[in-house]
């Protein structure tokens, strides 16, 4: 890990990585500790809850690409699918184009879990942005963009 930082980040202090490697940890275990509030308001266990928020940007999905975006084994998503098709929040349709395909999607049950979701959601992240002054929310979203730019590049660095 050294060479990589050594040949590629000459003009970063070590008070500075020391800094970022503290902050991003503590963010980390902000949003870890909020997942856990979440899961326990909304009465799903972690995995379901964050299939569960992957419905909220699509409207059919697969075992197949909800095993990709939670980087899990297709066998864990039937399990997790399961477990929310018995909360009666998904629920299995048939594809059309493909009889081998089970399309899963929302129940209005699971919309409605959804859409409370959301709500919260927003209205912490407001909270969060109340905290600061307006001059500093449109500093730190700036600043933020460019935190996600440069952890984007370096992720597609390790491919």
């Amino acid at each position: 890990m050294n060479d990589f930082k050594d040949s590629n980040t000459p003009d970063v202090s070590d008070f500075q990585l020391d800094r970022f490697q503290k902050l991003i940890a503590k963010l980390f275990q902000c949003c870890q500790e909020r997942m856990q509030y979440q899961c326990e308001r909304f009465q799903l266990p972690d995995a379901e809850f964050r299939c569960l928020i992957l419905f909220g940007y699509e409207r059919y999905l697969t075992a197949k690409s909800i095993a990709q975006k939670m980087n899990v084994v297709k066998s864990r998503v039937s399990k997790i699918i399961d477990g929310l098709i018995k909360k009666n929040l998904v629920q299995r349709i048939a594809d059309p184009e493909d009889s081998r395909v089970q399309l899963l999607s929302l129940t209005p049950a699971g919309q409605k879990k959804i859409n409370d979701i959301n709500q919260f959601m927003e209205s912490l992240h407001g909270q969060v942005l109340s905290q600061m002054a307006p001059d500093q929310r449109n500093t730190m979203l700036t600043n933020l963009d460019i935190l996600n730019a440069s952890m984007e590049a370096v992720k597609d660095m390790m491919v």
